[in-house]
């Protein structure tokens, strides 16, 4: 059977502005290290998946852009989706695009491409057991992170009874909860809903076909194109649209130093940091300062007496906020005059 790797690899990144664009949203970044968080996303599968079969989702305006930066990658697996439409049209077109390939029985992994991971080989062994237990059970598996904190940001899944293949079933998902109750959870054995899936694409499908009607009624449409599919979808993510919905889906366990970088503040989980907990990039000068994200771009930021600060600066325009508040982004950027908030 041939394997296959869907990186989910739309969106901007609204929580990482200024320095994420239209143009050049958060996946294209250089956040975690000297390469973007799709290159490295890209890198990370290789040895499970060449190249030939990773498919590549993404906003219609970005698909040069990415073809460019990888140029091994087939230009017709760069999906370019003609609209927004949610993760259960997505993942749906790319099993459609899989099975018209290479057969309903082949397997699939998908994964985002604005992840950071500290263990590749154990990110790796977990993508290839997922598949291993989809294709022993037809189950829709997904790998629940070990979690670290009690993170009210994250999903949750609630393993249930074991399986024959090792994994489990998977008793409820439970979207961003309470602090409190994500402390309880945490205790209670959960674990994080990372968005990691694997699947045989013919049972993933079927599951469609039987289940998501939001989806189900595009699919004859998709005969006639990319466009006329996504056109007839109603937008649902594949969590709520297929995995609350399914009695097929199993859940096993991964550790692999898995972080979702959703904001400015996270970077001080993924990156180096200084004595006094600084995250830098760039020209930067701090004195007494703790636990400061620092982004420095075309001029030098100094810091002096300050704690728990984000500090962006690009061409001119500086952000400047508290790492608490930089996760709310978005209701800055949307009060923005276009002036500054479309500067490239």
């Amino acid at each position: 059977m041939t394997r296959w790797a869907v990186i989910l690899a739309g969106g901007v990144g609204s929580r990482f502005w200024p320095l994420s664009t239209p143009e050049r949203p958060k996946q294209l970044l250089p956040l975690v290290n000297d390469r973007s968080l799709l290159l490295n996303t890209v890198d990370r599968l290789r040895q499970l998946v060449p190249p030939a079969n990773i498919l590549i989702l993404t906003n219609a305006s970005l698909a040069q852009t990415i073809a460019t930066a990888l140029p091994d990658i087939p230009p017709e697996n760069i999906v370019a989706e003609p609209k927004p439409a949610g993760t259960a049209a997505a993942l749906t077109w790319a099993a459609l695009e899989i099975e018209k390939r290479t057969g309903p029985d082949s397997p699939m992994v998908c994964v985002h491409a604005d992840w950071a991971i500290a263990d590749d080989n154990a990110f790796r062994n977990a993508l290839d057991a997922a598949m291993r237990v989809a294709a022993e059970e037809s189950a829709l598996v997904t790998v629940g992170v070990v979690p670290t904190r009690p993170d009210p940001g994250f999903g949750y899944i609630q393993p249930g009874e074991k399986t024959s293949s090792g994994a489990r079933k998977v008793t409820r998902f439970v979207e961003k909860p309470e602090r409190t109750r994500a402390v309880s959870m945490l205790n209670e054995g959960y674990l994080w809903n990372s968005g990691i899936f694997a699947w045989r694409v013919g049972d993933f499908l079927d599951e469609v076909r039987a289940l998501t009607p939001e989806v189900a009624k595009a699919l004859p449409r998709a005969e006639n194109g990319l466009d006329e599919f996504f056109n007839a979808v109603i937008p649902v993510s594949v969590d709520v649209g297929v995995l609350e919905r399914s009695k097929r889906v199993r859940v096993l366990s991964g550790d692999f130093g898995w972080d979702d970088v959703g904001t400015w503040a996270a970077l001080r989980r993924v990156k180096p940091e200084d004595n006094s907990g600084n995250v830098t990039s760039g020209e930067v000068f701090a004195l007494d300062a703790r636990g400061n994200v620092v982004h420095a771009e075309g001029s030098a930021v100094v810091l002096y007496g300050v704690s728990d600060l984000v500090v962006v600066s690009k061409d001119g325009l500086t952000l400047v906020t508290t790492a608490d508040r930089s996760a709310d982004l978005k209701t800055l950027v949307d009060a923005l005059p276009s002036s500054l908030r479309d500067q490239k």
